[in-house]
């Protein structure tokens, strides 16, 4: 186990995610199908601020499922150094997602979507609850979000 001199607070914690947010360039994307088989996958995103914007094609099971269950959960870090985000999904076709938002995407992530064809999707993620710990010490108050609002 790692030990941290200093246990953040949670306005710390926010910076912590939100930096993690605006920089990295991958996320783990948790979804499960109709009969409840789960799906992990990671995925290139971007985050405006707002939402968490993916991509991925419709008809691979991720797609399928973001697109039919309308939610999803999440994850940055390792396990020693958790984020996550459960969030209301919106599928969106490329001709309804902002323009900044699929450039901005396109420009993080080193891949534009719109040159792969029309079998892609669109996924805006609203997040309604964010956890984010390092380690044991931090579990008591992890909770950064509840219900789309920031509880820091």
């Amino acid at each position: 186990m790692t030990t941290h001199p200093t246990i953040r607070d949670p306005e710390q914690r926010k910076k912590d995610v939100l930096a993690r947010l605006a920089e990295e360039v991958d996320i783990w994307v948790a979804s499960a199908s109709a009969d409840a088989r789960p799906y992990l996958v990671p995925l290139a995103f971007h985050w405006d601020g707002a939402d968490i914007w993916l991509c991925t094609r419709l008809t691979n099971p991720t797609g399928r499922n973001l697109a039919a269950g309308g939610s999803t959960r999440l994850a940055l870090g390792h396990t020693r150094d958790v984020v996550l985000i459960d969030g209301d999904v919106t599928t969106l076709v490329v001709g309804d997602v902002p323009t900044a938002a699929i450039e901005a995407f396109a420009a993080k992530c080193g891949w534009d979507p719109r040159n792969s064809g029309p079998a892609y999707g669109w996924f805006r993620v609203r997040p309604t609850a964010v956890e984010a710990w390092l380690e044991e010490p931090e579990l008591a108050g992890r909770h950064l979000m509840r219900d789309g609002v920031w509880a820091v």
